[in-house]
């Protein structure tokens, strides 16, 4: 039985810290007595105590588990953990799986984008923004829907912090965040924990160290020149543009 899910999906949907104490468990062996039956992954996590975790095929967040958290009906690092076990069929996670960006951070790296990077982002950037949608469900799927916030944020996060430093790299972040800026204001996104709007924000730090880096980038911002964006985070760029 292969779960709907793979270790990706698991890993921004879930966000740290609990992606991390997941895969500390995983790692050190503490996912036991694995079963598959009837549409879901069962076993015993060690941890403080042994206990008892089953999480479904379909949706690794759909389980139970008797520690504290999981009593409370609430997504443990054990239900993950057991997921992840049955994700990766219980071999070893390679660094980029077990590696969390929950924000963009500058990478530091100094150059034009390939052909094939550019192509590549492209085509990550166009999938994740499916992510960040309407919100017109009801009220009982809203923290579903922000949990799909989250993961779509976690996943551009990762797709940002891979970039080179170059102009090329800095147009398409502000584009990406227009096309954001605009799903807030007008697109029905419903941000009520800011999820997107610190994302935004991240961003434009990532930003003022492109310009750091590469001064060329600052012909970038005036992009913005005259834009209204919801909380006005174009204004830092703008500032070192005009300076």
């Amino acid at each position: 039985m292969v779960p709907a899910y793979d270790v990706p999906k698991i890993k921004f949907a879930t966000g740290n810290p609990t992606w991390s104490r997941a895969v500390y468990l995983y790692e050190l062996g503490k996912v036991t007595q694995c079963k598959k039956t009837d549409g879901i992954f069962s076993a015993v996590v060690i941890g403080s105590n042994s206990y008892e975790v089953w999480v479904s095929s379909e949706k690794f967040d759909v389980g139970e588990c008797n520690c504290y958290v999981g009593q409370k009906e609430e997504l443990c690092k054990h239900m993950v953990a057991v997921a992840i076990h049955a994700a990766a069929a219980g071999q070893p996670l390679s660094e980029t799986d077990k590696e969390m960006q929950s924000e963009p951070l500058c990478s530091g790296r100094i150059g034009p984008l390939s052909k094939d990077e550019l192509l590549s982002t492209q085509s990550a950037i166009k999938v994740v923004m499916k992510f960040i949608k309407a919100y017109r469900g009801p009220s009982r799927m809203w923290f579903a829907y922000q949990g799909g916030l989250a993961e779509g944020c976690n996943r551009l996060s990762a797709v940002f912090s891979k970039l080179p430093v170059c102009e090329e790299a800095a147009r398409m972040v502000i584009q990406t965040l227009l096309k954001l800026d605009k799903k807030l204001c007008q697109g029905g996104v419903d941000d009520s924990d800011g999820t997107v709007g610190g994302f935004i924000e991240s961003a434009v730090k990532m930003l003022e160290q492109f310009a750091a880096l590469e001064p060329s980038c600052l012909g970038q911002f005036k992009i913005l020149e005259d834009r209204e964006t919801c909380f006005d985070w174009q204004e830092p760029l703008l500032k070192l543009a005009r300076e």
